[in-house]
């Protein structure tokens, strides 16, 4: 509850930190971190505080709705959003603010001792989801549980709704076939809202399937390739285009892309030949970021050829999202790597995954009992879930929700994350990305498109009996 004084006492007496900076970057500490929750829910957890009402419950993360122009998610996120929960803390400075909003002391010291005891089962990341289905479910002490709340729908929301664009375009480089991820390069850092979200891009898209980032602190961090070649600015600063390729090749003889675009990009590709015979080093390839890509392409590719040095790639930059790559590849365009930025690190076309965390279910009386809404539009179902995922010939044909205690044909899609507030799933990004490329290849073939506007028949999400029959669910 939030009052100045109380029967427990006045809070506890605690240093001011230091005060508010305008020009704060905004990266949180792990005890920065315990804040990043709306008031609301510091307000209830301190209310059932009050009221003794920290009994075990569990809430579920899920979609209502898929975002619009999407039949499908790709689930990420889950990892990061562990690490922060597992450290999540209240430390001496949070907990003066609290205090200064009026919290008392009983639930600060509550806060001061705050550790995630719970159980976390989830989707692991780089499984396809669909709506209604839970892709994580917390079981925890009441107030455990509902502290999580921002936390990780932050997390969760903004980095499926990254990876579903990745794989989208992913698909669309691969002709609508999976595998073809390594010739997609992250340009998006410059674009992305902040540098938490350009981190969180790059790593989404290699578990989407992405070959490399030209993000160099995310390369770092997460085990990435870096991949970049040069901006137009280098190109105009020396005389001729000809001496800034010899001048870039002589000094990175083993990054020998060049951006050829600047003033006539056909000449631009002559000029790089030229300056790689000049210099006696091997031209990896050309980058193309304007103009009519397919003939342009087509161009540079005879250019190449003709050269005696086909094995030198053509890469393609530029607004690109998978419609536009989708056209070029089934034209045939002889574009080998595809770098995008804008669509991919903002999901320009579909920017918001409207994920939601609810109750569904608390412990009363030494059982289980189900909660749910009833409200328009935003009623729930109440008790724990799972879902089972049949498949026929590799190709996923079926989802069913059921309550988490029954027992149904299929791959049961959540698995243990957290138990006890510990870890006890973790998988490397290239296991992420395993996962993802083979639930992309199961997804039926009309799922794969790109266009919205054709109707096809939406993926089957059944209810179990007992998830449909009220009273009858726990």
């Amino acid at each position: 509850m939030m009052r100045t004084s109380a029967g427990s006492g006045e809070p506890p007496a605690r240093r001011p930190g230091p005060g508010p900076d305008p020009n704060d970057p905004g990266l949180l500490s792990a005890a920065e971190v315990g804040l990043l929750i709306d008031l609301y829910e510091l307000t209830m957890a301190a209310s059932y505080l009050a009221h003794d009402m920290n009994e075990p419950a569990v809430f579920e993360l899920f979609v209502r709705r898929l975002p619009a122009r999407r039949r499908w998610l790709l689930v990420a996120g889950l990892g990061p959003a562990l690490a922060l929960v597992r450290s999540l803390t209240f430390g001496e400075r949070e907990l003066a603010y609290l205090a200064g909003l009026g919290f008392d002391a009983a639930f600060l010291h509550y806060l001061e001792a705050f550790r995630f005891t719970g159980d976390v089962d989830a989707m692991p990341e780089g499984t396809i989801a669909f709506a209604n289905e839970p892709l994580i479910r917390v079981t925890a002490p009441r107030i455990e549980a509902q502290l999580l709340e921002t936390l990780l729908l932050n997390q969760i929301n903004f980095q499926t709704m990254v990876a579903t664009k990745a794989a989208r375009i992913v698909l669309a480089v691969g002709g609508g076939r999976p595998g073809a991820g390594e010739r997609l390069v992250d340009f998006s850092p410059r674009r992305d809202h902040g540098t938490d979200a350009a981190m969180k891009v790059a790593r989404c898209a290699a578990i989407a399937g992405a070959g490399g980032t030209s993000n160099v602190a995310a390369a770092m961090r997460y085990g990435l390739r870096p991949v970049g070649t040069m901006a137009h600015s280098y190109v105009m600063s020396f005389p001729r285009e000809e001496d800034a390729f010899r001048a870039f090749m002589s000094d990175f003889p083993q990054r020998a892309v060049m951006l050829v675009d600047t003033y006539d990009t056909l000449d631009g590709v002559r000029h790089a030949i030229a300056a790689a015979r000049a210099t006696g080093v091997r031209l990896e390839g050309v980058r193309l970021d304007s103009g009519d890509l397919l003939e342009l392409a087509r161009g540079t590719r005879a250019l190449l050829d003709h050269a005696g040095i086909p094995d030198a790639q053509v890469m393609a930059s530029g607004n690109l999202e998978e419609h536009r790559i989708a056209e070029l590849v089934a034209a045939g365009a002889p574009i080998d790597a595809w770098g995008v930025g804008t669509d991919l690190g903002t999901s320009r076309d579909s920017p918001a995954v409207d994920g939601v965390y609810k109750l569904v279910a608390d412990w009363q009386g030494g059982r289980w009992h189900g909660v749910w809404k009833d409200s328009p539009e935003k009623a729930t179902v109440p008790g724990a879930k799972q879902v089972f995922r049949r498949d026929a010939g590799g190709t996923m044909c079926g989802d069913l929700i059921a309550m988490a205690d029954e027992h149904h044909p299929g791959e049961p899609l959540l698995v243990p994350a957290m138990r006890g507030g510990g870890l006890v799933h973790e998988a490397s990004l290239a296991q992420m990305r395993e996962r993802a490329d083979s639930q992309l290849a199961a997804l039926p073939e009309p799922l794969r498109g790109h266009d919205p506007d054709v109707e096809i028949e939406p993926y089957p999400v059944a209810w179990s009996q007992r998830c449909r029959t009220p009273g009858h669910r726990l």
